[in-house]
């Protein structure tokens, strides 16, 4: 048996009349939780950015229900657009293709472009297509904090300002989607997620073109992200045990490594990661929230692999430290 809780159809049909009532409904992805409001109403657009406390130019991304909508929110799909929506969709990748005319600069940051995923968790899918219309979601959490994985972090990280949960339990993959738009015929990925460049390239049969100053401003961008409260701080195997031995004297530190803790440290949390990317995304944001309530005054993160699965967790990290980390320290990002 699944101990995913069930969402019943009851359930479905309160939060889709909640979201034509321009109200906030909190629904899980597969990547994370999303704070969900009717896409066409700028009222409920607005309450969005108003309970995530989230800048007015930071866009948000829109899920559909299916490919076909493409056409109705962007005003130009270029083939490479539909090549990777035929292969990846539903699942974990943005598209950021130029807006239509209709579609409300509430969404967009302000810019001429607009961001749009379908989504592949069945929760999200029956809700999408009991609504019949696109659903603007960005993480159900306050901006800059760590994404949400399980309902229970929604209702912590955003309390009364959501008028209703749908719990499916945790997220599959845990971080968030990967995002591309695209340079003539070529594809630019603006945040790396689980859909990796290598598949995009394979896909496209081309390579991908190296993004530039003037690429469209997405979620996740901001060079602190995805962040705790408490200070953290990445740090290579080599590094890490001189740091810790000085800074444990000092001050309690959480710890996350992928190896087990060493009888000498003294640190006062140490959690282990799991050693698979995979299952390393999806515990990684509920491992940093639990080390985050500990109390710590500092959390150290052993650096990951730097190979390509390891990417998108990479990025992750380098944000979550946003301004902490040294000159002298090595890093994994």
């Amino acid at each position: 048996m699944s101990d995913r809780p069930e969402v019943t159809e009851e359930q479905i049909e309160q939060a889709v009349a909640l979201l034509r009532a321009g109200k906030l409904v909190a629904f899980p992805t597969e990547t994370v939780y999303g704070l969900g409001a009717d896409a066409s109403n700028t009222s409920a657009i607005r309450a969005v950015f108003k309970a995530k406390q989230r800048p007015a130019d930071h866009p948000l991304i829109l899920h559909l229900a299916d490919t076909a909508a493409l056409k109705h929110w962007a005003n130009i799909v270029p083939r490479e657009a539909w090549l990777l929506a035929e292969v990846f969709w539903p699942g974990p990748l943005t598209l950021v293709l130029p807006r239509a005319t209709h579609v409300a600069s509430e969404l967009t940051g302000g810019q001429s472009t607009i961001a749009l995923r379908v989504p592949s968790n069945p929760i999200a899918l029956r809700l999408l297509n009991a609504f019949n219309g696109a659903i603007a979601a960005p993480s159900a959490n306050r901006f800059g904090r760590l994404s949400p994985t399980t309902a229970a972090h929604v209702h912590e990280e955003l309390g009364d300002a959501v008028e209703m949960v749908l719990d499916g339990g945790q997220c599959a993959i845990g971080i968030e989607s990967t995002i591309v738009t695209f340079r003539g015929n070529q594809a630019v990925i603006l945040r790396p997620g689980a859909v990796t460049a290598e598949q995009i390239e394979d896909t496209l049969h081309s390579e991908l073109a190296a993004s530039i100053q003037s690429s469209p401003r997405v979620s996740g961008s901001l060079e602190s992200h995805y962040a705790p409260r408490t200070p953290l701080k990445v740090l290579n195997e080599a590094d890490m045990e001189s740091f810790l031995r000085r800074e444990s004297a000092k001050r309690p530190v959480a710890v996350l490594s992928q190896r087990g803790r060493p009888r000498a440290t003294r640190a006062a949390l140490w959690q282990v990661a799991p050693q698979s990317p995979a299952e390393y995304a999806r515990h990684l944001y509920a491992l940093l929230r639990r080390m985050d309530d500990a109390g710590c005054q500092l959390i150290v993160v052993e650096s990951v692999p730097e190979l390509p699965q390891w990417v998108a967790i990479q990025d992750r990290l380098m944000r979550a430290a946003g301004g902490i980390q040294s000159a002298d320290a090595a890093t994994g990002t």
